[in-house]
This record gives structure tokens, C-alpha cells and sequence, in this order.
């Protein structure tokens, strides 16, 4: 592939909602403009940029698929960002990249709930917006929809570019309203529109529609309104280059139409991004922690990764986009995040998963490298005598977790290396150990993204796991107040034991934690033995009371006691605070807590009901709703205890069109019959708090 300098690039971002048809517009790009030999199909699992066997497997996006079509002159940079909810996060990353969106809408279901989160990515990175209505082929399909939703959801006014001929199994063609244009397509075809003339039954509403966008064209430049107003009209290539300049403002949302499936309408939206999107020159600069930088190729070299991948011949594979300067092949590279060389070894550019070496790569251009040592998703690199840092892209904490048990001694010998790797492609996910039940958990944005990685793990290293639900991690506190003596007194041949101390416990807000305080005066125990006995509060803290849980939200006050000169030590006044602790919780009406998680539900309005009451039957406290379009969002305070089934229920009642997100919210009492169940649970197991001295 020859190179191509920044002004002739488009770095476009495609995102929607899922099974809005982005992978099989992106199929449709890469065959009309001769990238591929055939028009590829989701459902044969030959999509260039869905080629990872997960996602052939289960016919849906999982990770951003990198592809370039070559058109007008031009190299246009493909990002087929997942849809669904569970991995919607990997299109916040690729928009880090891109220069535009390109908004899919299926013209019959409309605008969706994660078409309105990629959205809402586009806006955080102040990126331009194009609208394309597809699946125009088919019944109830509506671009007129498209654009009242578009004003209602996000109040902006679409402005259409093109005018649809033919409906539903009718939709022939499109208008192209910039030239006046019309063309007609072969369904499955070449992509290649045959021009034609405007059909008699849409002229009137093509000068009308046609009027209405260089209107819109025109309130965005003074210049061109004072043209409109003495001319009545402006010249195409005036209003083109005033459409470039209002789409890259952000000031116009072009909305454009076709049918990826069948192939049409294809080459005129190619036609659009190269001409009204802008280029990674149009930007100017991109900004970085401490400034800015030039997008030039006479600037120092400056590159970010956005995205890292784990292939199993050529290991790490890292993708960057190239802010400043000329990459050129073999170059020497300083990390600036890790501070450490790499060499930029067989530079590539993506079309899938094939990488086709090329001698350098432009400021603006994406471009692809294996075998970095140290290079990650978020690093910047560049020359080293310019230190340049660009912003990390913030995620959302993962909103499920699993425990995680390696199958056999050698599973359990690797899986530390071979998750490492995982993570390095998925930062969405997280990998840890509770320090309370001591499970080590794999936490992400739901239960098939965990199988996904489970998978993973099998098929790529040969690492076998099983998954179970995690230890609720409980907690104990208390309701009322108490004010106790404990004393450890313990005689032997030699030198006693002698501890003696007395306080005051009483409950604390929760998120409290603990509170220790010293309200000792006049020696009654030496300043030496004070931190003693606040250890031993803590220790006994620490293994619980009720059920062998931490105590949490309470404060101790230790307000006097007494000691012995020869046989009083250290070791007996922890003794003493541990027995005084569990004397006082004796008396302060202990309880039990329970993790109490923030939950929003994504679901067709018709499941509402349904999903409501079931989220009441797990004793859930509905926050609020939101309609969207057809689509229904619950926010919910649940227990986590009546979550860990949630995901397979939730795909039972809506037949797979749900989807939900949760994090920890907050800590809650537990009814008082759940609290005794699961206290005798513990104390069966050997659970309960009780130590010996």
C-alpha cells in the first residue's frame, strides 16, 4: 500500500447499536471500493474486521475491527466498533482515534440505547457526526423517523443529504441533494450507483429538501448567507466546501441513507467521508496532558496506542495512531509512559487481520506494530528529547464478578501469565483478589463477557477455569451503643498476664469504617500499652462477631482501665481489647450488612413490567425510569446476594434484547430471617467470630 499523508486520510469511527449492521457497512465499503473481491456476510463469518473466532462463533462484534478503503484519492480508515452493551467500552477507545463518527441507525428500530452512548463518546471527544440510516430495504424502514429522533434524543437537526428512492423492498436508489443526482442501484451488486434521473413523484420534495440543506449550509458562514440572499441559491462546489467546514464544526449532522446488505448507496456515502468529513491536517492539533501537538509531518514524532491485541504467532500486537511527525520503518521509539526504547520493527497498516507492511506512516495515519516489549493500550511514545503525554481514556469500573478456580496445578501455574494477556487486549476487565473472601475474581461487564475471556483462555492458551459466583462479602456492624470492662488475667510459675480496660462502643454512619479514641488521663494505662489494645479491637474486628465477618461503622472509646507493674505487657492488653470488643458487641445489638449495588437495566419497553417486578421479587428498590424511542431504562438499588442469576434471567425474559450494567453502591442491613440464615450457614462452616486466647 502506498503512504498517504494526513490531509488525505479519514480516520472514521463507526459506531451504533448492536445488530444495527456497522460490520456489514464496513463489508460493503471494503468491496465497493475494490478492498475486497466479494461482498463478505456476518453470517458466513468471512467480515474482514470480525475475525476473531469468538466473534465468528457468535455472529456479533467483540472487539474494534481496523480496515482501510481506498477512495478518491484518499485512505479511509475503518473503525467497526461492538454494539452491544457488554463492549461498548472498546468504541470509547477507538474514538480516541478517530477523526469522525459515523453514527449506524437501523431505519426501523431507530435510535437506540447504545447508539445514544456512542454518541455521547463522539461529544466527550468532540468529534463530527455523520448519520447513516441503514436497512432501508426493509418493512417500516423510515429516514424521516431517523431525523424526528435525532431532534428528540439528541437535540440536534439532521439535514439530509440524500433523499431515498423507492420504499421498503422498493428502495432502489438514493438522491444526492448536493448535485441534484440521482442513482440507482443493482441489489447485491457492485456498489457502483448507476446515475439517472430524479423520478417525477420526488422532484418537488428534492428542491425542497435540497433548499433546506443549503439553507443549513448557509446560517453556518456569513459569507455564504450573503451569497444565499442575492443569489437565491450556492454553487455546488461552494456548498460542498461549507458543508466540510460545518460538519467538522459540528455545527451540521448530515444524515445519509442505503442498504448495506444489498450493497446500495454504498459509493455515495464513500463520496461523502472523503469529501465533508474532515481530515487528521483539518484538526490542526491534538491535545495532550500538558498542551498540544501538530498534526504535521514536519513536527517531532509523537504516537499514541489506542488499542493492544494477542495473536498467537506474533504475540503483542499494538495499534497507534500517529499525532505528529513520519514513522518510519525500523525507527528507534522512546516510550515516554514507561520510559523505555522500542523498536518500530515491520511497521503495518490493518485490513483486519492481515497487516500489510509499509515503509512509514504520516501524521494522522493509523498504523500497526508487533513484538513492542513494553509498549500498552494508552502509552505514548515519540522522540525522546520531546516528552509528550496524551490523555488515557477513562473507562467504567466492571459491573460483574466471578470467581475464578484454575482446573489443575498446571492451569493454576499459568493463569496468572495467560490473564495478564487478556487484560492487556480488554481494559475493561480486571483481575484481583478480594482481601475479604480471599477468591480471586475476574470482573467485567457481564456474564458473556466473562465467558468470553474463559474461552479465550481454553482455546488460545490452553488454560482450563472454571467460574462460579463469587462470596458475597458480608459485613457486620452494629445498632446501639454499649459500655463494657474487659479484663485478661492469666497466673502461670513466673511472670502473669494482666490486661484491664474499659470502654465505650457506639455505632458510626455508614462508610464510617472505625474510629479509635483515647480519652485516658492520669495514667490508668501507660501510653506504651494503648496502641495494644486498639490492635486487639481491630484483630477481633476483623474476624467478625455474628457470622465472621468484618465489623465495620463503629467507634471505641477507651476511657479507662488499669495495670500491673511486673505482669502487665503488651501482648495482655491486646487481649484485654479483644475480649472488651466482644463483650461490647454482645451488648450493641449486632447486624448484619449487605452490599447493596446501583443496577440500570437496558431493555424494549415491552419487558418493563416484567423486569420490574422481577426486580422487586429480588428486593430491589426502583429508582426511576426512562423511555427512549422503544427502548426502557430502570435504575435500581438491589442486593448483590440477588444478582449473581441476573444475567440468564435477564436474557430469558427479553429473549437476549436486555442488557444491564451494576456497581457497588452502598451497604444495607439484611432483613432480620436472611441475617439468622446466614449466620447458621457460617457457624456451620466454622464461620463464626469466637477465637482462643
Amino acid at each position: 500500500m502506498k503512504e498517504y499523508e494526513g490531509k488525505d486520510v479519514r480516520n472514521i469511527c463507526i459506531v451504533g447499536h448492536g445488530d444495527c449492521g456497522k460490520t456489514t457497512l464496513a463489508a460493503a465499503m471494503l468491496y465497493t471500493s475494490g478492498a475486497t473481491n466479494r461482498l463478505t456476510s456476518v453470517d458466513e463469518g468471512n467480515t474482514i474486521t470480525d475475525f476473531d473466532e469468538e466473534e465468528v462463533a457468535r455472529k456479533v462484534s467483540i472487539s474494534t475491527g481496523v480496515a482501510n478503503a481506498e477512495w478518491k484519492g484518499a485512505k479511509v480508515n475503518l473503525l467497526d466498533t461492538p454494539g452491544y452493551n457488554i463492549f461498548i467500552n472498546e468504541a470509547k477507545t477507538a474514538m480516541s482515534a478517530a477523526d469522525a463518527a459515523l453514527v449506524v441507525v437501523d431505519a426501523v428500530n431507530g435510535i437506540e440505547i447504545q447508539t445514544e452512548k456512542g454518541w455521547g463518546f463522539a461529544s466527550e471527544f468532540g468529534l463530527p457526526k455523520v448519520i447513516f440510516a441503514n436497512k432501508m430495504h426493509k418493512e417500516r424502514a423510515s429516514v424521516e423517523a431517523v431525523a424526528e429522533q435525532a431532534k428528540e434524543i439528541f437535540g440536534v437537526t439532521a439535514v439530509s443529504v440524500q433523499l431515498p428512492i423507492g420504499r421498503e423492498s422498493g428502495f432502489r436508489g438514493v438522491v444526492d441533494l448536493l448535485t441534484g443526482n440521482a442513482y440507482e442501484y443493482e441489489m447485491g451488486g457492485p456498489g457502483q450507483g448507476a446515475e439517472t434521473a430524479v423520478p417525477d413523484d420526488l422532484a418537488d420534495q428534492v428542491e425542497e429538501m435540497r433548499t433546506s440543506l443549503i439553507e443549513a449550509v448557509a446560517e453556518t458562514d456569513e459569507e455564504l448567507m450573503e451569497e444565499y440572499f442575492e443569489e437565491g441559491t450556492l454553487e455546488a462546489d461552494k456548498l460542498v466546501a461549507g458543508l466540510r467546514k460545518a460538519v467538522a464544526a459540528g455545527e451540521v449532522v448530515p444524515l445519509l441513507c442505503g442498504s448495506a446488505l444489498h450493497n446500495m448507496g454504498i459509493d455515495r456515502l464513500l463520496d461523502f467521508l472523503v469529501d465533508s468529513t474532515p481530515s487528521p491536517a483539518d484538526r490542526g492539533e491534538l491535545p495532550t496532558e500538558d498542551g498540544a501537538v501538530r498534526v504535521d509531518d514536519g513536527e517531532p514524532l509523537s504516537l499514541r496506542v489506542w488499542k493492544t491485541a494477542s495473536d498467537a504467532f506474533a504475540g503483542r500486537v499494538n495499534y497507534f495512531r500517529v499525532a505528529s511527525g513520519v514513522l518510519q520503518n525500523d525507527a528507534s521509539v522512546y516510550n515516554h509512559s514507561k520510559q523505555s526504547g522500542e523498536k518500530f520493527a515491520r511497521i503495518s497498516v490493518a485490513q483486519g487481520k492481515t497487516l500489510e507492511p509499509v515503509s512509514a506512516i504520516h501524521a494522522g495515519d493509523i498504523g500497526v506494530v508487533a513484538k513492542l516489549k513494553d509498549t500498552g493500550t494508552g502509552d505514548s511514545l515519540g522522540a525522546k528529547e520531546r516528552h509528550v503525554a496524551f490523555s488515557q481514556v477513562s473507562l467504567p469500573p466492571p459491573s460483574i464478578s466471578y470467581a475464578i478456580q484454575p482446573k489443575t496445578r498446571q492451569d493454576e501455574d499459568r493463569l496468572g501469565s495467560t490473564i495478564a494477556r487478556v487484560l492487556e487486549e480488554d481494559p475493561s476487565l480486571n483481575f484481583y483478589r478480594d482481601p475479604q473472601t480471599q477468591e480471586f475474581l475476574l470482573a467485567g461487564n457481564g456474564q458473556q463477557h466473562i465467558d468470553i475471556v474463559c474461552s479465550k483462555l481454553r482455546k488460545r492458551y490452553n488454560v482450563d477455569v472454571e467460574l462460579r459466583s463469587p462470596k458475597i462479602p458480608y459485613r457486620e456492624t452494629i445498632r446501639g451503643q454499649a459500655d463494657v470492662h474487659g479484663r485478661h488475667k492469666k497466673q502461670t510459675g513466673g511472670h502473669g498476664q494482666f490486661g484491664d480496660c474499659k470502654i465505650r462502643m457506639a455505632p458510626l454512619e455508614r462508610g464510617g469504617e472505625f474510629e479509635f479514641a483515647d480519652e485516658i488521663f492520669g495514667g490508668a494505662i501507660p501510653k506504651t500499652y494503648i496502641p495494644a489494645v486498639e490492635k486487639g479491637i481491630r484483630e477481633a474486628a476483623q474476624r467478625g462477631y455474628l457470622a465472621g465477618y468484618p465489623v465495620v461503622d463503629f467507634k471505641v472509646t477507651l476511657y479507662d482501665g488499669s495495670y500491673h507493674d511486673v505482669d502487665s505487657s503488651e501482648l495482655a492488653f491486646k487481649l484485654a481489647g479483644s475480649k472488651a470488643f466482644k463483650l461490647a458487641m454482645a451488648e450493641a445489638r449486632p447486624a448484619l450488612l449487605e452490599p447493596i449495588m446501583k443496577v440500570e437495566v437496558v431493555a424494549p419497553i415491552e419487558f418493563s413490567g416484567d423486569l420490574m417486578g422481577d426486580l422487586n421479587s429480588r428486593r430491589g428498590r426502583i429508582q426511576g425510569m426512562e423511555a427512549k424511542g422503544a427502548t426502557q431504562l430502570i435504575h435500581a438499588h438491589v442486593p448483590m446476594a440477588e444478582m449473581l442469576t441476573y444475567a440468564n434471567d435477564l436474557t430469558s425474559m427479553t429473549q437476549g434484547r436486555g442488557s444491564f450494567s451494576m456497581e457497588q453502591h452502598a451497604y444495607d442491613f439484611v432483613p432480620g430471617q436472611l441475617a439468622d440464615k446466614i449466620v447458621q450457614a457460617a457457624k456451620r462452616t466454622g464461620g463464626d467470630g469466637e477465637d482462643d486466647e
